[in-house]
């Protein structure tokens, strides 16, 4: 039966198939980026005033979708330092940050990094 189109055939090796996934797996993951994520330090309080900050006066901020609002005006996250130093008491000030619920984690993230590398400044976020 020489004429019949079902005639066998070789077996489909699966080699040249494997070996271009493989090529293709090895592109992939040399050719895509790794983002490191940063990490934000917080630290607990043990609820006990320290002596050194008795008399500092206290700023309260509040962080919304909008913005930070610092003793009610409001200021951009870049400028929180100029907004808190007509509150400091010998160069020393207390914040306490209150976030709503429509804030959102980045500007979250923005604002405890801009309080951290505030000098002589302790603050503390509210539930």
């Amino acid at each position: 039966m020489p004429g019949n189109p079902r005639t066998s055939r070789g077996r489909l090796s699966l080699t040249s198939l494997i070996d271009v996934i493989f090529l293709l797996l090895l592109f992939f993951m040399l050719s895509s980026t790794f983002s490191k994520f940063g990490e934000v330090e917080l630290t607990v309080s043990g609820g006990a005033a320290s002596p050194d900050f008795d008399d500092t006066p206290v700023v309260f901020a509040r962080l919304d979708a909008d913005g930070v609002v610092i003793n009610g005006h409001r200021s951009a996250p870049a400028d929180i330092a100029a907004a808190v130093d007509p509150f400091r008491r010998d160069g020393h000030a207390r914040l306490l940050l209150s976030v709503s619920q429509n804030a959102d984690a980045q500007g979250f993230v923005e604002v405890v990094q801009v309080l951290s590398a505030l000098p002589n400044t302790r603050f503390a976020v509210l539930e």
